[in-house]
């Protein structure tokens, strides 16, 4: 846990919108050190100058997170500049949909690349140097966030790269909490698992790769498209509120960090399922007439 976060690094990906920058609103009114992490140029450069503005020390790096050499040469520059980061915030990610058997390869490649190799990167580069500035203090203290998602312990249907990739976050992140555990009191973890939030990760096809640019969407990914807009859209709970729960998991040392508290009855409700060997429940079980618009629209009706 973190007590104290003036003066301490963080390095935040995905910063330049949604979770990301809220977080670094916040790291900024708390006199942290700001690595600004960001695929989109211009929302990196917008918040490059806003952190620059409130007094904060920033460094800004345009970075494809699922590139291994590219993640490299920022955390060789990262600890150059500032040692081990304090707080690392894996938190890149973009949305996919459609039925899980009408994926390309290259959607696979794109979605695992960004949600699960980018966290997979921030952690193998930053957990090392985060060990060693704690051995060598025992007063140091840091702490780990990976965004998963409600998707992440919920199997929605015709949304399936986007379930797999946040399962596997919240299952290495869980994995990572007990092996911290093993080596090190000094060093927390926590995951992220946000519900419909205002994000913009809704439109993440603004920032696919140019290769994928000729690839049509087939009916259900339309759907899907369709309903995630209108879901996101709608959604109550700000990236503001949530970023805040962030801050205050790293205070409490608490792992769980959930936008939407009500949804997990939904995740009970797939345990009990899992424990009970029964069949996995309906999904819509709380909203039956999603459901069924879903199934009319994919069946022709």
């Amino acid at each position: 846990m973190i007590q104290d976060f003036e003066g301490t690094t963080a390095v935040l990906t995905g910063a330049g919108s949604g979770f990301g920058l809220e977080c670094a609103r916040i790291g900024a009114q708390r006199g942290m050190k700001l690595v600004l992490v960001d695929v989109q140029a211009d929302a990196l450069e917008r918040a490059e100058a806003e952190m620059k503005a409130a007094g904060a020390t920033v460094m800004a790096r345009r970075v494809d997170v699922s590139d291994a050499s590219q993640m490299e040469s920022l955390a060789e520059e990262v600890y150059r500049l500032f040692g081990a980061p304090h707080f690392v915030f894996n938190n890149a990610g973009v949305g996919s949909s459609g039925l899980i058997w009408e994926n390309s390869v290259r959607d696979w490649q794109w979605v695992l690349g960004v949600n699960v190799w980018g966290v997979v990167h921030g952690v193998r580069l930053f957990t090392p140097m985060m060990l060693d500035a704690a051995k060598a203090d025992p007063n140091w203290r840091g702490h780990i966030v990976n965004t998963a998602s409600m998707a992440g312990l919920l199997t929605p249907p015709n949304m399936g790269i986007y379930n797999v990739s946040k399962h596997a976050v919240v299952a290495f992140t869980e994995t990572l909490y007990q092996d911290l555990r093993l080596v090190t009191d000094q060093i927390g973890a926590s995951v992220l698992c946000p519900y419909f939030v205002p994000t913009g990760i809704n439109q993440s096809h603004r920032n696919k790769p140019a290769e994928m640019a000729d690839e049509q969407l087939t009916r259900a990914q339309v759907i899907g498209q369709a309903m995630s807009d209108k879901a996101v859209g709608s959604g109550k709970v700000t990236a503001a509120e949530v970023a805040h729960k962030v801050f205050e998991s790293i205070e409490a040392d608490r792992f769980y960090v959930f936008s939407h508290p009500k949804a997990l009855g939904n995740v009970r409700s797939r345990m009990e399922a899992i424990v009970n060997v029964q069949n996995p429940p309906d999904p819509f079980m709380e909203r039956p007439e999603v459901g069924e618009q879903l199934r009319a629209a994919l069946r022709g009706a």
